[in-house]
C-alpha cells in the first residue's frame, strides 16, 4: 500500500505558509534590488552624465557600474542558490511531515 500525499491540506499547513512568507520576504527584495541595480546604468548614461568621469585613468564610472553588475549577478546567483537550498529542506520537512501522516491508499 502506497500512501498518498493531501496537497490541500499541505497548502493550508502553518509549516506551507511560513514557507511561502519567507521566500517571498526574500525573493522581492532581491528582484527589486536586482532590477533597480540593472536598469540604473542605462537609465544613468541616457539621461545624466553622472558616470561620465573618469574613476581611474582613462576608465570612465560607467565601466566601474558595468563591470560591478556582473559582480552582483554572480553574488545574487550565489546567495539564491544557497538560500534555496534552505527552502527545499523546509519543503521536504513539509512534504515528509504529511506523507507519514498521509492516508493509505491501495
Amino acid at each position: 500500500m502506497q500512501k498518498r500525499i493531501d496537497y490541500e491540506k499541505i497548502t493550508e499547513s502553518n509549516g506551507f505558509k511560513n514557507l511561502i512568507t519567507s521566500k517571498k520576504k526574500f525573493i522581492v527584495p532581491l528582484t527589486i534590488f536586482f532590477l533597480v541595480f540593472y536598469f540604473a546604468l542605462p537609465v544613468l548614461t541616457s539621461y545624466s552624465t553622472v558616470l561620465n568621469n573618469n574613476a581611474f585613468g582613462d576608465i570612465s564610472w560607467a565601466w566601474v557600474f558595468a563591470f560591478a553588475q556582473f559582480i552582483m549577478t554572480w553574488v545574487l546567483c550565489i546567495v539564491y542558490v544557497k538560500k534555496a537550498s534552505f527552502f527545499d529542506k523546509l519543503a521536504n520537512e513539509i512534504i515528509e511531515e504529511n506523507f507519514e501522516k498521509g492516508e493509505k491508499s491501495a
